[in-house]
Parts: structure tokens; sequence; C-alpha cells
């Protein structure tokens, strides 16, 4: 099953999520990300966060959803509609949910700031994907409107902050 992590820039946050879904995957599994308007380059934060959690940053790339390297099965849009971001639509025959995180490449402020709102994209991210992952997929992959229920819900999940 291919998975399709997309937002606007592919630099931050589909990102995120494409590097830590591939990380964290069981076999079978695997996860791209694009944009529709690329930035061409991924935010070195996000190079930075993910090295610090142990997640390899070999070979991502900001990259448009017109070359991806397969066709995905599930399209999880990363988008924050709710800031008036407009999520790309991914035409095709697919599974579609939406999992809203806000930008941090917009985040302003102290470098301490800016790192935290890269760590709250990251784990809000994380923490929908490790619930993703620990879903009956065999059982789910068959039935693909409860698989959808499900991924939307998990749309709206958000970790408890750490202190």
């Amino acid at each position: 099953m291919n998975v399709l992590f997309l937002c606007t820039g592919n630099s931050c946050r589909s990102i995120l999520a494409e590097a830590t879904f591939n990380h964290l995957a069981p076999a079978g599994w695997k996860a791209m990300s694009a944009g529709s308007k690329p930035t061409g380059q991924v935010h070195p934060r996000s190079l930075a966060l993910l090295a610090r959690e142990g997640i390899s940053t070999q070979g991502y790339a900001s990259k448009s959803w017109d070359n991806l390297p397969a066709t995905p099965d599930i399209v999880v849009t990363v988008c924050a509609s709710a800031a008036g971001e407009t999520c790309p639509a991914y035409l095709g025959p697919v599974l579609r949910t939406h999992w809203g995180v806000e930008d941090p490449a917009h985040a302003t402020g102290t470098d301490e700031e800016i790192d935290a709102a890269f760590v709250t994209a990251y784990r809000i991210l994380r923490a929908r994907i490790e619930a993703f992952l620990a879903l009956p997929l065999d059982t789910l992959s068959q039935d693909k409107q409860k698989l959808k229920e499900e991924l939307d819900r998990l749309g709206s999940l958000i970790p408890e902050q750490q202190h």
C-alpha cells in the first residue's frame, strides 16, 4: 500500500510525515510526499528534527505530485485549511483523508519558538501515524469505507503536550 502525504510546498509537514511513516511502517507499506507547488527544497529545520529523532533523511526532496514514483492508494492532505490554506486536490481513484497541521515554515519568533512549531507539527503527525499503524491494517485494507472512517477520525487526534 502506498500512502501519499500531500501539502502545498512539500518542505515541512509532508516530508516529516513521509519520513516518519517510512521509519515506522511495516513491510508492504510505503509513504511518499509531494506538493502542489513544491518549494524545491526541504526545510533545514525539518531535516534537523528528523535527524534528532533518529529518522533517516536520506533521499528526501521537495517534489511535485506530477512525478510520483508510484500510484498512491491513500492520499493524506496535511495542510491547515483552518488557516485559510487551500488543500491541493489529488485527482485519481484513491482513498482521501485530511490531517490538518499548521505549517511550521510560517512560524515566527525566536529560534526556540520556531523550533517548537516544527516539534509540534512532528508530534501531531507522529501520533496520527502511530495510531494509523496500530489499526488492524490487514482487515481495513479490505474495507475501504471503514479504513476511510478510521483515517478521518485520526485527523483530529492531537497528542497531549509533553512538559
